[in-house]
């Protein structure tokens, strides 16, 4: 191994693909309590996210569900179709709509409830409370950098 920075990380040591094994083993045990309501990953953020905020415009739900706003748009009209959530108007702004759970979304949410925070129980288990709040704080700090700027240059 070289101290050159133009040289790649050796792919067992890069950031990027180390979040996507760890994205992988976390969403395993979700995947398939979520497969039993033949609900995905997509949309479960989704009844999360509008479950704790309370109605919320979409370009909101897009940045608090990591979705892109056009993918949102599909999924909210098939959640939508599917009576899991509504859609009006915001008075405020025709444009935007603010989209609310409905009573059917949140029994969904409420019927995996119990079962997700078992989950999220054995993981801290396995980790210990303070590795897991480490962990989160880092990924929140790691997600709040600017990574697009060239900080060497000053």
């Amino acid at each position: 191994m070289t101290n050159d920075p133009a040289k790649l990380t050796q792919t067992a040591r890069s950031l990027p693909i180390a979040l996507l094994r760890a994205r992988e083993t976390v969403m395993g045990p979700f995947r398939e309590m979520l497969s039993q309501s033949g609900i995905s990953e997509q949309k479960w953020r989704v009844l999360r996210v509008v479950s704790e905020t309370g109605p919320m415009e979409q370009t909101a739900i897009a940045s608090a569900a990591c979705l892109m706003l056009p993918s949102l748009t599909r999924i909210l009209s098939a959640m939508e179709k599917d009576g899991l959530l509504t859609r009006r108007p915001d008075t405020q702004d025709r444009r935007k709509s603010i989209v609310t759970i409905s009573r059917h979304g949140q029994a969904l949410i409420d019927s995996h409830a119990s079962r997700s925070a078992e989950i999220t129980r054995r993981l801290q288990e396995r980790y210990g409370p303070e590795k897991m709040t480490q962990l989160l704080d880092l990924l929140e700090e790691l997600t709040d950098a600017d990574l697009t700027a060239d900080h060497t240059k000053q």
